[in-house]
């Protein structure tokens, strides 16, 4: 039987540093070699090791298409390690992207640093594990959970439990497997007494935005903001709602107070997590 290669992607984040004079600093080759000594002896290793090692604040769309350029060509399952800060992101992103392929990824991180009595080895370890069963998808291995990566959030930004998963439309292959780093897009989160010229100027910078919205699907009654919302979209403007809460999702018509976001051309978000209805945008 040929030998099976588990590629790791190791992007930088907290389960790879070290303390250094002013704080946690990425630490060279402390993730491969914990990779590699808790390898099962029937599997080989290829790292794919990103320079610099990033904290994940700084991971975006170009991160995105390496890591999906290391996956696409190759046979065998795949383990990215990565920071918290943006893992629902990346997560969202490599879980669209990677829709209809057949390839099978498992995220991992973790709070604390590895050699530091915290949670490094128990995920990595959960991690590895995951890689070596049959399946397809992108999932995380965290807190002793393995959580399907499209819907995930975190919840917190110091305890160990970290991440939940929420509920998400089923995946299709994409129009594109590409992002594209120059598209400008963002999450707007409407707010009471929401300043409309704020909005408006914020469009008039972006490609698309998600805009989390109230409720199940409500906004302030406001011509002033129908008139922004539709002008951004008859300008191209693609905007797509979510809800400000974690579960329970959008219900056009379910409020009156509603109708301006869908009357505008607003698209419904349903289910969708901001994360998730921003890699839609990117790709779709």
């Amino acid at each position: 039987m040929a030998r099976q290669t588990l590629l790791l992607i190791h992007t930088g984040g907290t389960i790879g540093m070290t303390p250094g004079p002013d704080g946690l600093e990425p630490a060279a080759g402390l993730v491969e070699s914990a990779v590699e000594a808790a390898l099962p002896k029937d599997c080989a290793l290829r790292s794919v090791v990103f320079d610099p090692l990033l904290d994940s604040a700084n991971v975006g769309a170009a991160h995105w298409n390496r890591m999906i350029e290391a996956i696409l060509p190759h046979d065998g399952p795949v383990m990215i390690t990565h920071g918290t800060d943006t893992m629902s992101f990346t997560g969202a992103a490599l879980s669209q992207a990677l829709a209809g392929t057949g390839k099978r990824v498992v995220l991992c991180g973790s709070m604390v640093p590895l050699g530091m009595g915290g949670d490094a080895e128990a995920n990595l370890a959960l991690a590895l594990s995951a890689t070596q069963e049959a399946g397809e998808g992108v999932e995380l291995a965290f807190a002793g959970k393995r959580l399907p990566a499209q819907g995930l959030v975190k919840q917190s930004s110091h305890g160990a439990d970290a991440f939940v998963s929420l509920p998400q439309a089923a995946l299709t292959a994409p129009r594109s497997r590409h992002f594209d780093p120059d598209r400008r897009l963002a999450i707007l989160t409407l707010s009471p007494n929401f300043p409309v010229a704020a909005l408006n100027a914020a469009l008039a910078e972006l490609d698309g935005a998600v805009l989390r919205v109230f409720g199940a699907g409500t906004a302030m009654d406001s011509p002033a903001l129908y008139d922004c919302l539709s002008g951004a979209v008859t300008r191209g403007v693609r905007l797509r709602a979510v809800s400000q809460c974690q579960t329970g999702g959008l219900e056009p018509g379910a409020y009156a107070a509603g109708a301006s976001l869908w009357q505008a051309g607003v698209e419904n978000g349903g289910l969708d997590t901001a994360e998730s209805a921003l890699v839609t945008l990117w790709l779709s």
